[in-house]
């Protein structure tokens, strides 16, 4: 009797890989496994032999295309560049028209752009599917961004949905209690078709960076309350543990009152203290950054949380500029109650400014790349499994449910709302911060956009008749109508002014 076909196959069995199989395998549908370093994959099958679907392990790639049903189906979980092309390489005489590669990794987007079009010349199909949620949301429910043809998408949908996070259908909250052997059953999953090509690993490319300025926002109101207000480590946890039952929701202020609390193993004090303050980064929210510059979008929000990994970095240098560089010698003497309240609106309101950022990304980017995007079905497919998971997002659904054509998040009359409703305390924070000498980059440029972004006149007037003086890069006037461009012959400078 031959053996049965796997549903579908997998590439790359470090942590992650091994996850999302084991993951595949909970739901029932059988998976072969293929790794470079064969030991790695006989182990990983010997640990796993009863799961529901089944696991097959194959020792070289022949017989793992073979092992798989057709249209063939492969996820690659290795590492992003050159070694998934390589990957994809391998695959390619083997595979037959129809087959689908599917990419899990973070990808550069036009990576997969490239890698669509090449493959689809060949008669392949290729999918860039984002994968959120870390280890664990990849054993027990991730969120899934694909991207690709609309046909692929329908082949590895079941596949899809079943291994997604799963939200509840009224309130969109997450459904938890996932074990081995036991996942999650009914919900909505935190899954849906992004777009072409690229699309998929754009979008989550763009949480990516969100997810940079959500952890420095959390930083910064940590160092407020500990500096400021003389929080300790466990006040603070109790305060963000609060914080995690109302608008600030979220997997990741719940992850911060887990960890203030943690106590270090070996002194027994507060593990937070005796962690070093040099973060590290894969490089997606500089992608971001990178890309929000090359389209002209201003998302400085993401730039700077990026920009306050890379200052922590330079460790050895700010402890020397410590001893020398000064800054106000001054003590909060005010209310630490009010100030636990007026840090939450400014986390709020910046981490508001910073999603309306991301989703402005993402609306000029599919008119870039010509895509069609639904960013109520992205903040929806956010609100399970991926590190940005947060109650806040069912409210940015509503928002695109409301107005799908909506310009800026802070558009909506929830987000206005919200924004006047918290900005004075905000606006304290951010004085407060600087005032005592706190860094807070991320406070203080979420509200120099709000309050560019609302503003019907900038100082740019005098920028551009700046440019037209030392270059005759002209200039549009306020009397005539948009789109028609002058140019002011200007004396030398230092020499009187023209006569009108």
């Amino acid at each position: 009797m031959s053996q049965k076909l796997s549903d579908i196959g997998l590439v790359g069995l470090a942590v992650m890989g091994q996850n999302l199989a084991l993951n595949i395998a909970d739901h029932g549908f059988q998976i072969s496994v293929y790794n470079r370093t064969t030991e790695t994959m006989e182990k990983f099958v010997a640990e796993n032999p009863n799961t529901p679907g089944g696991v097959v392990g194959e020792a070289t790639l022949e017989g793992f295309v073979a092992s798989l049903s057709k249209p063939r189906k492969i996820i690659i979980l290795v590492k992003a560049g050159k070694p998934t092309d390589a990957v994809i390489s391998s695959l390619e005489p083997l595979l037959e028209q129809g087959d689908i590669i599917i990419d899990g990794g973070n990808a550069l987007w036009t990576d997969t752009i490239r890698r669509e079009k090449e493959l689809s010349a060949k008669g392949l199909r290729f999918v860039g599917s984002g994968v959120s949620g870390g280890e664990e949301g990849a054993r027990f429910g991730p969120s899934l961004m694909p991207g690709g043809d609309p046909s692929s998408f329908e082949e590895i949908k079941p596949i899809w949905d079943a291994i997604a996070a799963k939200v509840d259908a009224e309130t969109g909250k997450p459904l938890m209690g996932a074990t081995p052997g036991n996942p999650v059953v009914g919900g909505v999953p935190c899954t849906t078709y992004i777009g072409p090509n690229g699309a998929g690993h754009y979008v989550k490319m763009v949480h990516n960076g969100i997810e940079y300025g959500d952890m420095q926002m959390i930083c910064e109101a940590y160092a407020i309350l500990t500096q400021l207000g003389g929080l300790t480590p466990a006040e603070c946890s109790q305060v963000f543990a609060e914080w995690n039952k109302g608008v600030l929701d979220s997997f990741l202020i719940e992850i911060t009152a887990d960890i203030l609390q943690q106590k270090d193993p070996m002194t027994g004090g507060p593990f937070v203290d005796i962690v070093l303050d040099t973060a590290g980064q894969k490089g997606t929210g500089k992608w971001t950054s990178v890309n929000a510059l090359d389209m002209g979008v201003p998302a400085p929000t993401v730039a700077e949380a990026v920009f306050a990994r890379c200052l922590s970095a330079v460790k050895e240098e700010r402890v020397a500029a410590s001893a020398t560089l000064q800054g106000p010698n001054k003590v909060y003497s005010g209310d630490r109650n009010q100030l636990i309240h007026m840090v939450h609106d400014a986390l709020y309101l910046s981490k508001i400014c910073s999603y309306a950022q991301g989703f402005q990304l993402m609306r000029t980017a599919q008119a870039e790349y010509n895509w069609t995007l639904n960013f109520g079905e992205i903040a929806k497919i956010w609100r399970g499994g991926c590190i940005i998971r947060a109650g806040f997002l069912q409210k940015i659904t509503e928002a695109f449910t409301l107005n799908p054509e909506l310009a800026n998040l802070l558009l909506d009359p929830y987000f206005s709302a919200e924004v006047h409703r918290c900005q004075s305390n905000w606006r304290t924070v951010i004085a407060l911060a600087a005032g005592h000498g706190i860094s807070a980059p991320t406070f203080f440029s979420a509200l120099s956009y709000y309050d560019g972004y609302r503003s019907a006149r900038l100082p740019a007037n005098l920028l551009q008749a700046q440019r037209d003086y030392f270059g005759a890069h002209t200039y549009e006037r306020t009397d005539f109508p948009r789109g028609k461009f002058f140019h002011l012959d200007w004396p030398e400078p230092g020499r009187p002014q023209l006569e009108v």
